[in-house]
């Protein structure tokens, strides 16, 4: 019973006009258009499926707008032909905050000629045990002097290396052990003997401030003079036949954030995005014991925010190296004739240069939203049944003009249905 009233009135706002099956006519070629349009629109949707569960990297770059940091860097350096008494890791900045001969969270493992690891643990429970006996010889009340360096606040200088420190402190080189009877007595004179035919491997963390820098591995203040000479600069290599020099392996060398519990999360991170640090495995070589080579870092910092919302904070940064023969004095004249004039007279040793970066830049893991693939996959479904109609309606008006125009008796349509 046909429907009365404002119901009757909206059949004519019916957008999906509806045939009787009477006029619908099926052929061969809208079957394999149906088969072929199914197949194609399940790839789609499979390709978009997949895309959709695709977590993708978005990188940009912006002003880095933090304030006071502090930056961690980790490294390990291996010296093959440097004692490890020689070695100091010192750093300052161009806030005027110097840190010199560092030893928090930094070790120093002693190498032998073929670059195996000592038993330092041996060596210092050895050392200490020597001390031990000197200390219960001198007895409670011993008081050493200092020499003039600047005393600690008990204001006794009992041991050779606090001796050495008041020195560093006042700011003198500790060029004459043998004149010291703390130094004498404790034999300081012959272990540092002993070492000279050691390297050193140097690892750990420092933490610096965030504005420009360097790190300095080079003999310590206490053992450096006005001279340049690698054995002025140390008087006890001045009688040891064995080569000096600041050759050197980099294993690794990293700018860190203050999340050490998210580090090998960061590490994994950099690695799906292609950062490298640029010094590690680096080697370095030279045969003079006056050289000194420089590194010209720049830092940038970079920020990886992930789908949990987390974000882990890194750096990376790009590097540049200079060498430089010491023995040629400040005046020298390059490989193209060039004269060139150095304006610090420099010293042995290893020396890392770093910049700050004002930019930052960060590394975003996005995905697309339920809503867009269920958009996408109505679109694919949508576009794909609409372009395979027109294809079929385009065949069949074709085939049934060509079956009118040329007889096309005995292979007509029967019954509605192409034979």
């Amino acid at each position: 019973m046909p429907a009365k009233g404002l119901f009757a009135s909206l059949r004519g706002v019916d957008a999906f006009g509806k045939t009787t099956d009477d006029v619908k006519v099926k052929t061969r070629t809208g079957a394999f258009l149906t088969i072929l349009s199914a197949a194609i629109i399940l790839a789609f949707t499979m390709m978009e499926f997949l895309d959709y569960r695709q977590v993708k990297i978005d990188t940009s770059v912006v002003v880095d707008k933090s304030r006071g940091e502090k930056l961690n860097v980790r490294m390990n350096v291996t010296f093959p032909r440097v004692p490890c008494y020689l070695l100091s890791l010192d750093v300052m900045d161009i806030s005027g905050e110097s840190q010199a001969d560092i030893t928090h969270n930094i070790l120093k493992t002693r190498l032998n000629e073929k670059g195996i690891p000592l038993q330092s643990l041996a060596k210092s429970a050895e050392l200490r045990n020597d001390l031990d006996k000197i200390n219960e010889q001198r007895g409670d009340n011993y008081c050493g002097s200092c020499y003039g360096g600047q005393a600690p606040p008990g204001g006794c200088c009992n041991t050779c290396d606090q001796v050495r420190q008041a020195y560093i402190d006042r700011g003198w080189s500790f060029t004459r052990p043998d004149s010291i009877e703390q130094c004498t007595n404790e034999g300081w004179s012959e272990k540092l003997k002993e070492q000279a035919s050691e390297g050193c491997n140097i690892a750990g963390k420092v933490r610096v401030n965030k504005v420009i820098g360097n790190i300095q591995l080079s003999p310590g203040r206490s053992f450096r003079t006005a001279a340049q000479n690698m054995y002025d600069l140390v008087p006890y290599l001045k009688e040891d036949k064995n080569r000096h020099d600041f050759s050197h392996t980099i294993h690794q060398f990293a700018f860190e954030s203050d999340q050490e519990k998210e580090r090998h999360r960061a590490r994994d991170f950099q690695k799906r995005v292609g950062i490298e640090s640029p010094l590690d495995n680096t080697e370095r070589k030279t045969s003079k014991q006056q050289y000194m080579f420089q590194y010209f870092l720049k830092v940038v910092s970079t920020h990886f925010a992930m789908l949990d919302n987390k974000v882990y904070k890194t750096h990376q940064y790009s590097a540049t190296h200079f060498e430089r023969d010491l023995t040629k004095g400040q005046q020298e004249d390059n490989k193209e004739g060039v004269h060139i004039a150095h304006t610090a007279t420099g010293i042995p040793g290893v020396f890392i240069n770093y910049d700050i970066s004002p930019m930052l830049i960060l590394h975003s893991e996005t995905r697309q939203s339920f809503a867009h693939f269920l958009t996408s996959t109505c679109a694919i479904v949508g576009g794909v049944l609409t372009v395979a109609s027109l294809i079929d309606s385009v065949l069949f008006a074709t085939t049934r003009a060509l079956k009118k125009s040329g007889g096309g008796a005995g292979h007509g349509y029967t019954n509605g249905k192409l034979m």
